[in-house]
């Protein structure tokens, strides 16, 4: 959703607007993981024994009710405090804390539509999700305007303000989770809420883990608009946060491929412990992933200025394209993480995913502080890079000694050199050429091919 309506906020909004809308979305992303805290991943954990499964659902909605609840209170009531301790408008602080008390309350029911397998619903509420906040972007940002009229009393007139286009950016996020809520109201009512403390203490010691993991994943993965606010000079920092947002989201297909995978991966993970040759399937889900990833790095590179004059109209944003190589790399290195984190999710080592993930943000913020005064936003590009590139690298090095699995990392090692190779070569030295782009594409898909058909046709079988 956000990067389609990349064009539509790039054409309406300068680039200061646009950084400012992208800190506040920073700090949504940060307390929704402390909203959730870990229960989401805790609840695939438990779920899958039978005789807790009731209690499972119970237990982890009405918790996470409470606690939004009680945090919806507080917020509202200390919001001027709020909004001054992480310098977000008091005028948008109510929309914030509303979509994240919302998001918070459709955690457990998305859940369990994906632990019983029911993908199409899913996705089918997911996509209303998205086509109600694009419907409510694009009607308050473009059609609103041209159905007031000030000569005549009508309804467009009470609900059109001038210069109040990030306001209606978080009123379409609010509609729509609210919507999406009340589509899982009844979910809610085919769960019988009640908690079991016993399960709720081992449900938030498995969790708080997770939940660190995640607060370091925030940072790693959000943080750096919040510290470019902070140490960028006040007159340009939120124009060259809007610049860099903007064609971070230029990385967005491979964060797409790792978040739909991800999504699909973890119930799969637990439910496939147990298996004799869980291993080795683990190793051929890891190696089509990161072979893919690596096909569709190369590919948005080759095409990057047609995806950039396509997705950013506004010129004054291209300045920090330099960035995308980087961050393109980096979610991959995400995605790889993810795939290799099955080790201590299914041997309950949570705690092993917090401390990679604080070394991670302990890297973002040191070489966020250290070259944002000196590069700007090309240093939190490579922050995000060495941090997600030494969180796969440690979960790695640990999982071999904990929980072996047979990784094919000469096959991977050879089609990374390659992509990466040809990558540099399309991005440095044949920038713009479609024809050499796409013969370097097509000779890695093909290499690909040679080297991995007898699998693929077995596969497609």
């Amino acid at each position: 959703m956000s990067f389609v309506l990349l064009p539509l906020y790039t054409d309406l909004l300068p680039t200061q607007e646009y950084g400012k809308v992208s800190i506040i979305f920073a700090w949504i992303v940060v307390f929704n993981v402390i909203l959730a805290y870990g229960m989401e991943t805790a609840f695939f954990r438990f779920y899958h024994d039978d005789k807790t499964k009731n209690s499972v659902k119970g237990t982890s909605a009405l918790s996470i009710a409470i606690s939004s609840i009680i945090f919806l209170g507080l917020a509202l009531y200390l919001k001027s405090h709020l909004a001054s301790l992480i310098n977000i408008d008091v005028k948008y602080i109510t929309f914030v804390i509303w979509i994240l008390v919302l998001d918070a309350l459709v955690i457990i029911p998305f859940s369990i539509l994906r632990a019983k397998g029911k993908s199409m619903l899913y996705s089918i509420l997911k996509i209303v999700n998205v086509a109600i906040n694009l419907g409510l972007n694009v009607f308050f940002l473009v059609i609103l305007k041209d159905l007031i009229n000030p000569s005549k009393e009508v309804f467009w007139n009470s609900i059109w303000f001038s210069g109040a286009e990030v306001s209606y950016i978080f009123i379409s996020n609010l509609i729509a989770s609210l919507l999406t809520l009340l589509m899982l109201v009844p979910l809610y009512f085919k769960i019988k809420l009640r908690i079991n403390f016993s399960l709720l203490k081992k449900m938030l010691r498995f969790g708080f883990p997770v939940m660190i993991a995640g607060l370091a994943y925030a940072v790693n993965e959000t943080f750096d608009r919040i510290l470019l606010d902070y140490l960028l000079p006040p007159e340009t920092a939120e124009s060259q946060i809007g610049e860099y947002s903007a064609c971070y989201k230029l990385a967005l297909f491979i964060t797409l491929f790792a978040t739909a995978f991800r999504l699909g991966i973890e119930p799969f993970f637990f439910s496939h412990s147990k298996e004799k040759n869980s291993k080795e399937t683990y190793a051929v889900i890891t190696k089509y992933f990161v072979l893919i990833g690596l096909g569709i790095l190369l590919s948005v590179i080759v095409f990057v200025d047609v995806l950039k004059e396509l997705f950013i109209s506004d010129e004054s944003y291209w300045e920090a394209m330099p960035v995308v190589p980087y961050i393109l790399l980096a979610n991959l290195c995400l995605g790889i993480y993810f795939n290799l984190s099955v080790w201590y999710k299914i041997t309950d080592r949570t705690k092993f995913g917090a401390y990679f993930s604080i070394v991670g943000a302990l890297v973002t913020l040191a070489l966020n502080f250290w070259l944002i005064p000196s590069i700007g936003y090309k240093g939190s590009a490579i922050a995000t890079l060495s941090a997600y590139g030494t969180m796969m690298i440690l979960s790695w090095y640990f999982g071999k000694k904990h929980y072996p699995i047979p990784y094919n990392l000469k096959k991977l090692g050879i089609f990374t050199v390659l992509a990466l190779g040809f990558s540099a070569l399309s991005f440095l030295l044949f920038r713009g050429n479609l024809i050499i782009g796409v013969l370097l594409i097509a000779v890695f898909f093909g290499a690909l091919y040679v080297s991995e058909r007898k699998e693929l046709k077995q596969f497609l079988k």
